[in-house]
């Protein structure tokens, strides 16, 4: 063997051919992305859906409550503020028409807020004839806390369910949201931050759903 073969071999085993894809650890993960457009493009698919204009100038009132361990439901509204309003906002921003906190508070008494979170059918009825709503859209945030074995922690799982009924009680949407937390221990600081996540792809949801089944008479 010629002495410069080696070397010659060597050379050519070090060179990456042109049309060779270059590996590196720092290539994009895009199961992120696609996630994220999947997403983007249901939000858009259920804002596009029609809805009448008598159905925008109907009036929904916004309730929502807090499910705790023992099944006694919390649903003071003044604790529930920033809930209320990330997803008020929203729905005003679509056109769609809302009481405010103030407003409820001042026409319909709590325990007949109570009694509607109790599944109550009379109590909604009255407090929505009280009010003069058409709808009433029910939040209403559940939670579990577990000891995650693997990881030696605390951890609590939130879940905020969203219900959309008329006035005689019938369903017009029904969506839910849910987050997990290691050592979380706030479930309402949990629940709002899961609803200022979820909340645009919620209302989106919701929006499609009145505008396609709020009109029907059944």
């Amino acid at each position: 063997m010629k002495p410069w073969l080696p070397l010659v071999l060597l050379a050519l085993a070090l060179v990456t051919p042109a049309h060779a894809q270059r590996f590196s650890f720092s290539q994009p993960d895009d199961s992120e992305k696609a996630e994220r457009e999947a997403r983007e493009d249901r939000i858009a698919r259920d804002l596009s859906v029609p809805c009448r204009a008598d159905l925008k100038n109907k009036k929904i009132m916004v309730v929502i409550g807090e499910q705790r361990s023992n099944g006694f439901i919390e649903a003071r509204q003044e604790n529930y503020g920033a809930h209320y309003q990330a997803i008020n906002k929203r729905l005003q921003a679509l056109g769609l028409r809302t009481y405010t906190a103030a407003e409820i508070k001042r026409q319909i008494a709590q325990a007949e807020i109570d009694a509607y979170f109790r599944n109550d059918p009379d109590a909604a009825l009255s407090a929505s004839r009280r009010l003069g709503a058409s709808f009433i859209l029910r939040g209403l945030i559940s939670s579990q806390a577990t000891r995650n074995p693997l990881m030696n922690v605390n951890q609590v799982a939130v879940n905020m369910g969203f219900t959309l009924t008329a006035s005689n009680g019938r369903v017009i949407s029904d969506t839910e949201a849910s987050s997990s937390s290691y050592a979380g221990s706030d479930v309402q600081k949990m629940a709002l931050t899961l609803v200022n996540e979820k909340a645009d792809e919620v209302v989106a949801s919701l929006y499609a759903d009145y505008c396609r089944n709020a009109g029907r008479s059944k």
